[in-house]
C-alpha cells in the first residue's frame, strides 16, 4: 500500500494530525514553527501561529482546542481566543512533544529534551478542572498516545526504547501496567506518533523507516503504508466516513534538496475506518 500527496512540502517538522468534525476536517503542527495548520476540502492549507512550539492539538467538547505548547498547554475557546496555561516547568532545554485524550476526557502530552537527553522528559495530564498530574517520568522522546476501542488498552512510544507499550486504562486507576506491545526491528525506523482503527488495530508511524506498520491487537503486523519520504512522524484517520490515512512528514536534519517531498502532508485509502477523535472536556 502506498501514500499519495496531498500537499506540497509545507512543514518543517509536521506532526500530530488529527480530524474533526467540529473545526471543519484535518488540523495538524509544524511543531517547531509553533503552528497549527488547517486543510481545506480544495487542499488549501492556513496557519495560526500559537507559540515558539505547537506540539499537539485535540478538540474540546465546549468548542475550540486544547494545544501542547513548548512548556505546557493553551486553550483555544470556540470564538479563537486562546490562553495560554502557567509553564509546567523552567527548564528551555524541554519541550512538549505528543499527546492526545483518554476516554474520559483527559488531555496528555509529553516532553523531551532538545538535546534527546536519555530521562529528561514526563507524560503529563491536564484534567478537565485544569489541574495536572505528571502520569509517567524518567522519559526520553514521549510520542503516540492513543487507546483501543473499548477504551481498556492505551498504546505509547518512547520513542527511544525502540518498542510500543501498552498499559491497561481505568477512570480511576489511570495508566498502569505497561509492558511491551510490539518491538520495532532494527533498521525499520523508530516508532513516532500511532493511531487505532475500530477493529483494535494500531497504526505506527516509523521515523526514518518511511513507512506506517499496522499491528493486530495481538501484535501481528498485517498491513505496509510505504511513504515516499523516510522521516513519516505521525498518522491519523480522517474524511467523512474515517477511511482515509492521514500522514505527515518532517524536514528536520535535512540539507536543503535532500529529501524534496520531506514536510508533505501524505494519504493513504487503507480500507478500514479509524476511530472518532477523543475530544477534552475542560
Amino acid at each position: 500500500m502506498h501514500a499519495e500527496p496531498i500537499t506540497d512540502p509545507v512543514t518543517y517538522h509536521g506532526e500530530g494530525p488529527v480530524w474533526s468534525a467540529s473545526w471543519g476536517g484535518l488540523r495538524w503542527v509544524d511543531m517547531l514553527a509553533g503552528d497549527v495548520l488547517s486543510l481545506a476540502a480544495d487542499a488549501t492549507v492556513t496557519r495560526r501561529h500559537v507559540g515558539t512550539v505547537a506540539a499537539v492539538v485535540r478538540p474540546r467538547r465546549s468548542g475550540g482546542a486544547v494545544i501542547g505548547v513548548e512548556r505546557g498547554f493553551a486553550l483555544e475557546d470556540a470564538d479563537g481566543t486562546l490562553t495560554h496555561l502557567p509553564e509546567l516547568w523552567t527548564d528551555t532545554g524541554v519541550r512538549m512533544n505528543d499527546g492526545g485524550c483518554d476516554p474520559d476526557g483527559r488531555f496528555y502530552c509529553g516532553s523531551m529534551a532538545y538535546d534527546q537527553r536519555k530521562g529528561a522528559a514526563s507524560l503529563y495530564r491536564l484534567d478537565p478542572d485544569g489541574s495536572v498530574q505528571v502520569v509517567l517520568d524518567a522519559v526520553t522522546i514521549s510520542n503516540g498516545l492513543e487507546w483501543s476501542p473499548d477504551g481498556s488498552r492505551a498504546y505509547y512510544n518512547d520513542t527511544a526504547t525502540g518498542e510500543v507499550a501498552t498499559f491497561d486504562y481505568d477512570p480511576g486507576l489511570g495508566l498502569t501496567g505497561r509492558r511491551r506491545f510490539v518491538p520495532i526491528p532494527e533498521g525499520q525506523g523508530l516508532p513516532d506518533g500511532l493511531t487505532v482503527d475500530v477493529d483494535g488495530g494500531v497504526w505506527v508511524a516509523l521515523y526514518k523507516g518511511g513507512a506506517v506498520h499496522r499491528y493486530t491487537a495481538a501484535g501481528v503486523l498485517d498491513e505496509v503504508v510505504q511513504v515516499p519520504t523516510a522521516r513519516v512522524t505521525a498518522c491519523t484517520f480522517g474524511g467523512d466516513r474515517l477511511d482515509e490515512l492521514f500522514i505527515t512528514t518532517s524536514r528536520e536534519g535535512l540539507q536543503p534538496g535532500e529529501d524534496p517531498v520531506a514536510g508533505t502532508l501524505f494519504r493513504a485509502a487503507v480500507g478500514i475506518q479509524g476511530l472518532p477523535v477523543r475530544e477534552f472536556a475542560g
